[in-house]
């Protein structure tokens, strides 16, 4: 049982697989997508999904500081639908405040990665920081 993770913004997608045993979360790729012209990755998605037989979906949730829920996490929930409707596969949500800045200080703390880098694979391991948390709240997988 395998959960994907995707950190959704309006031009690439971050995407994290998990193990078998749903106990950890690998980086896998940054999908370039134009939400502006309706170009969501799905072609790439419905590879990926096949490839590593998904069965559900983690998506990151940016809402506020505050709590609130402002546009982007309507357009992630709009993007959450897409994927049931596309795969007809279950789709959760995980606060991801703070996750692209707990990356980016991973990859700092790297030491040996240049500020372009970090640019190019911040959305990467900010999916897996997203599927990590979920799976460490939601502990192991089991069977269904």
């Amino acid at each position: 049982m395998r959960l994907m993770g995707l950190d959704v913004g309006s031009r690439t997608v971050g995407v994290a697989i998990s193990d078998e045993l749903g106990w950890t979360a690998q980086g896998v790729e940054i999908i370039q997508i134009d939400e502006a012209n309706e170009n969501f990755g799905m072609k790439r998605l419905k590879k990926l999904v096949a490839d590593y037989q998904v069965t559900g979906f983690v998506l990151g949730l940016p809402k506020n500081m505050n709590n609130t829920s402002g546009p982007r996490v309507a357009k992630t929930k709009a993007y959450g639908d897409r994927l049931i409707h596309k795969f007809g596969l279950p789709v959760d949500y995980q606060d991801e405040r703070l996750s692209t800045v707990q990356a980016e200080r991973m990859l700092i703390e790297e030491g040996n990665v240049s500020r372009k880098k970090r640019k190019e694979v911040i959305d990467k391991l900010a999916s897996v920081v997203i599927l990590q948390n979920y799976l460490d709240a939601h502990g192991q997988l089991t069977q269904q």
